[in-house]
């Protein structure tokens, strides 16, 4: 098992994540919070996720259902105002468990998901936020939508079934500078009316910031490497 990060660093981290964000900000002529800070603490243990929650942080990202299944509801328990997002891929059928916890989905990426999404927020009235995942490398092993079939995704979503889209998300190519992805996404939000931008993480988030990311998911910068 790996050690327990300390409580002092943790907090440091945030401080300094934060203060990288907010310099970023500025320099994009951005108010320095209108980017939230989803803190990624998949594979992390509870206690990590306390030790943030005490720094004043109160938005998580999982990659995984089960996971944060087994993580999160003590905790969203003890914190009312604890925002969790899922940040994976999300199989249909984990979506009832999906909609009872998450507050946000960020990884809407096919008809078949959106449908299921559908039916079970109504059937439970709970209609956590979603964003639309895009592919924008079009890389083969990669979920997300090709940039070609965002706009139709986006209306039929919207229009069809009724769903909260509020954004997008991508996660650039590891190969590739991401600030041209960032661009891409950013054109393809406008476009259609879409507010909610996802994207950069610990090697990036600045350059996400200063393409217009609304929301960055950052996990090693805060809770070192992975539990």
């Amino acid at each position: 098992m790996a050690p327990s990060i300390a409580e002092k660093s943790i907090a440091e981290n945030l401080s300094v994540i934060r203060a990288a964000m907010a310099k970023a900000a500025t320099e994009a002529a951005r108010a320095a919070d209108a980017v939230t800070l989803v803190a990624v603490s998949k594979t992390h243990p509870a206690d990590a996720v306390r030790k943030a929650l005490d720094a004043g942080q109160l938005v998580f990202g999982e990659n995984r259902v089960q996971e944060a299944l087994a993580k999160f509801p003590a905790l969203k328990a003890a914190h009312p105002a604890l925002e969790l997002h899922l940040i994976g891929p999300l199989q249909t059928n984990k979506v009832r468990d999906a909609v009872a916890l998450f507050d946000v989905i960020q990884s809407l990426d096919r008809e078949k998901l959106a449908q299921a999404l559908a039916a079970e927020m109504a059937r439970q009235n709970r209609w956590p936020k979603l964003f639309i995942q895009v592919n924008t490398g079009e890389e083969e092993q990669k979920a997300g939508l090709r940039p070609e079939a965002v706009d139709a995704f986006v209306a039929h979503c919207r229009d069809q079934l009724k769903l909260p889209v509020v954004g997008l998300m991508c996660i650039p190519p590891v190969d590739q500078h991401p600030a041209p992805h960032f661009a891409l996404l950013a054109k393809m939000a406008r476009r259609n009316g879409l507010a909610g931008l996802s994207m950069g993480m610990s090697g990036d988030f600045e350059d996400a910031i200063k393409c217009g990311a609304t929301h960055v998911r950052i996990g090693t910068a805060i809770f070192g490497a992975r539990g």
